[in-house]
Parts: structure tokens; sequence; C-alpha cells
């Protein structure tokens, strides 16, 4: 068994490194949750097994400048309403980076379009700079993580015999968190706000993938 394993281990990488290789470039609109919508840039890279399946990793950038209105009513709800200067400290600068194992099966539908299902599981990762409770006008930052997953589908066309242009709708789904401490003058204690970031939501992306 232990020599099975051992012939598993070394066999795999070099049946998986000799495919060849693609690189796609995608662009498009992302509409979490937590924030507007907003542009999102992404790279994914990997093997062909065959014709019609692909497996890869993938790296997008989301950013966006908001106001957390979940957290303004926080402040409202605990120190009372102070709408615009709450509006101030709940501003905030968010950069999403999901970074995931995809795999994308396709189904031919013409002699040059592809039909194609894609999926993909790893980890969010959250760039967050937010305003100083108590001086606004200073940014700290903080870093938050979690679990997330992504499906989708598409229609990819052939340009050529290396080439495809490609547009494709997908669902994301993730929900990073952390705990926000404000320290409160008048009782001298500090107050724990929830910073949730529902990042769950539809994205509308084209691009172009690329074999080698």
């Amino acid at each position: 068994m232990k020599k099975l394993f051992c012939f598993l281990m070394i066999i795999f990488p070099s049946i998986i490194f000799a495919q060849p290789h693609f690189g796609s470039v995608k662009l498009g609109i992302f509409n979490p949750s937590a924030t507007e919508a907003g542009f999102i840039i992404g790279y994914e890279g990997g093997w062909a097994i065959d014709n019609n399946f692909i497996i890869g990793l993938s790296a997008d950038w989301f950013n966006k400048n908001y106001v957390d209105q979940n957290l303004v009513t926080q402040f409202n709800d605990y120190y009372g309403v102070n709408s615009s200067l709450n509006e101030i400290r709940a501003k905030t600068n968010l950069h999403a980076i999901p970074l995931m194992g995809t795999a994308t099966a396709s189904f031919p539908i013409s002699p040059r379009t592809n039909l194609f299902f894609t999926g993909g599981v790893g980890v969010e990762v959250l760039l967050i700079f937010y305003r100083n409770y108590d001086n606004p006008d200073n940014n700290d930052f903080h870093g938050a993580f979690d679990f997330a997953w992504q499906i989708g589908s598409g229609v990819a066309y052939e340009l050529g015999p290396r080439s495809d242009v490609l547009v494709e709708l997908s669902y994301h789904n993730s929900q990073p968190s952390w705990d926000y401490n404000v320290y409160d003058p008048n009782t001298g204690r500090s107050r724990v706000f929830q910073r949730s970031f529902d990042m769950s939501g539809v994205m509308m992306r084209a691009g172009f993938r690329f074999y080698f």
C-alpha cells in the first residue's frame, strides 16, 4: 500500500504538469451584498486535461470605497444618532482578493462554440482600510479571511486553435468578519462591534483564454 501511495505521489504531478497549459484574463462587474457593484479583474491559469476539461488556480481583485451602513446603524444605536459624523467614521476602502482552485467542463454547441460550466473553492482575502473612530481623518488597517466558493456558466468562442473569447455569469459566496473595538471615554470601557462583509453576489465577466 505504501509503495502504491508513493507511486501515485510521484506520477500524479508528472501527469498534471505534462498537460498543455492555459491562461485566462477576465474583466467584468461584481455586485456583492456588502457594497455597491464595481469593477473586478482576474487571472486564471492551469492545465488542460483534454479538449473539454481544465483545472487551475485563479486570483481576482475587487476594490470599493463605500460607507458601511451596518456600522453606521451600530454607532447610532449605541452612541446616539449622529449620522453625518458616524458616516465619516464608517467610510471603508475594501480590497477583496479571492484565491481559488478551479475546474471547468466544456460542451460543444457548434463547430467553434462551447458551453461551459465552472466552479471553484478557496479563500477570500479582504484588506480593509477604515476610519479611526476617535480621529476619523486617520485610517486604520485590518485583514479578514473566509472560505469562499463560486459556480458559474458561460460561452466560449474559438478565435483560433489556441485562443478563445468568453463571457460568463457566476455566483460568488463568502462572508469574512472581524471584531471592531471602540474605546468609550464616557464609561472607560471598550465596545466591541461586529464587522461582517457579505461578499456573496453575482459576477458578470468577459475575457480571453490562451493555450500554450
